[in-house]
């Protein structure tokens, strides 16, 4: 590949990735791709074969068949292995620090191995943690060290970062700081290559969203239309109001609870339109009036429902 087709290559591009140990396969038929400065998130339970991909994307694994390029090269070429790791950041789940280092120590120490790093100031800003710079590893909080990881995948100045479960451990602060730092690395080109089980942190960061389940992608896109959540039907709730019997509203009721009025319908626009112009006529207050979708969360449950593995199976 030319350095102009490279450039204008997205940052990752699969295609019929496969990947076998021995009668098991643990990713079979696997294509996406993941545009340059783009959030993408990459979904399934434990065993569906996230790490697995993911860990071929890194260049750490070798596949059974298809193609891959990061960064428009293929990550298994040892030709282009060492270019590949000095642009690419990874934040596992658990990264091994010795504990007896400062935070400032650390990020010094793997800042030497890149040709181009991030200002370790910088980064330990950026990651939360300059009152805790020259505080041993050990003596940090979990949330902390987390961010610590954070601060290693990034102190390289990665085109490319890839993030796994980065806010596991972290208390409702942390997570939204994390989610910040994301934003900021996404909105200035890194391309954030994203797992997790936290549907709202997918809703709040992913560009776009594919879900693995038995080694295969059973759906893709958008948050917000992935499975289908853009169309179908919606519930409209809100307080019968007072004074009004059901019978007396002017669109049909599919339940009544406890003076609660849920109407499921696949015409919204239309029937808020009726709905909302008969309570203005007529000076009702429709009390906890909401359009409910259907959630990230219920989409991505249907999706894997047959695939919740136990970790330690092959394919992970």
């Amino acid at each position: 590949m030319t350095p102009a087709q490279m450039l204008a290559a997205p940052a990752v591009r699969v295609q019929h990735l496969a990947k076998s140990y021995g009668h098991k396969e643990a990713v079979r038929d696997v294509s996406f791709e993941v545009e340059k400065g783009d959030v993408f998130a990459l979904l399934g339970p434990n065993g569906a074969g996230k790490t697995t991909a993911i860990e071929i994307l890194e260049g750490f694994r070798d596949r059974s068949g298809g193609e891959v390029l990061t960064l428009g090269v293929d990550p298994a070429a040892r030709a282009t292995q060492r270019w590949l790791r000095t642009r690419i950041g990874v934040v596992l789940q658990e990264l091994a620090v010795e504990p007896y280092f400062t935070v400032r120590q650390v990020l010094t120490r793997n800042a030497g191995f890149y040709p181009s790093p991030r200002p370790v100031e910088e980064v330990i800003a950026l990651i939360g943690l300059k009152e805790k710079a020259d505080d041993r590893v050990k003596r940090l909080s979990g949330g902390q060290q987390r961010r610590l990881d954070v601060g290693l995948g990034i102190i390289g100045n990665p085109e490319l970062l890839f993030l796994d479960e980065p806010t596991t451990g972290l208390d409702p602060s942390g997570r939204r700081a994390s989610w910040d730092l994301i934003r900021q690395l996404a909105a200035s080109g890194t391309t954030v290559m994203l797992t997790t089980h936290y549907m709202d942190e997918v809703e709040a960061l992913a560009d776009r969203v594919a879900v693995l389940n038995r080694g295969e992608i059973v759906a893709s896109g958008t948050p917000t239309s992935i499975g289908g959540r853009d169309s179908g039907a919606v519930t409209i709730r809100f307080a019968l109001p007072e004074g009004v019997e059901v019978a007396g509203l002017p669109v049909p009721v599919s339940t009544v609870d406890d003076g609660l009025v849920e109407i499921v319908t696949e015409d919204e626009l239309r029937v808020l339109h009726t709905l909302t112009g008969w309570a203005l006529e007529h000076d009702h207050v429709l009390a906890g009036l909401a359009v409910i979708r259907v959630t990230l969360e219920d989409i991505y449950l249907q999706l894997t429902r047959d695939g919740l593995h136990d970790e330690e199976e092959v394919g992970r």
